[in-house]
């Protein structure tokens, strides 16, 4: 598998944790804001957010093999290329806090393990929300 970046290992553990029943929100928050992640790019270099259900979600990885998996899922295309960045997750946090749209953050969520850090909603946004 190849390493993306530093913060991976306690990353993959604390989510490990959470995945056999034991994990503890304030360690796995912990070793996410420190991790270093793959997020996608699109057009002129912008970070590839998902919407479902009115939330917009930014999509990590936690390495490149987690990322050609979700390529795949999405329905890849050969002759194409596909970017991405390295970024800080406590540097995720913020830029999905700065967007007017609830923006959360999904970790490798076609994987064997898939994390969501949903974003903070007002009254008002859940009430607009469609279930």
């Amino acid at each position: 598998m190849t390493e993306v970046g530093d913060g991976l290992a306690a990353l993959r553990s604390e989510i490990g944790a959470f995945f056999a029943g034991f994990g503890q929100p304030d360690l796995l928050r912990r070793a996410y804001n420190d991790a270093v992640l793959l997020v996608p790019l699109i057009g002129d270099d912008e970070v590839y957010t998902s919407r479902v259900r009115g939330i917009d979600w930014i999509c990590a990885f936690t390495s490149e093999e987690e990322y050609a998996r979700y390529m795949v899922a999405r329905g890849v295309l050969k002759d194409q290329t596909y970017h991405y960045q390295r970024l800080l997750g406590s540097r995720l946090d913020r830029w999905a806090a700065a967007r007017p749209e609830p923006t959360g953050v999904s970790i490798d969520c076609v994987g064997a393990q898939p994390v969501a850090f949903p974003p903070k909603l007002s009254d008002e946004v859940i009430e607009g929300v469609k279930a």
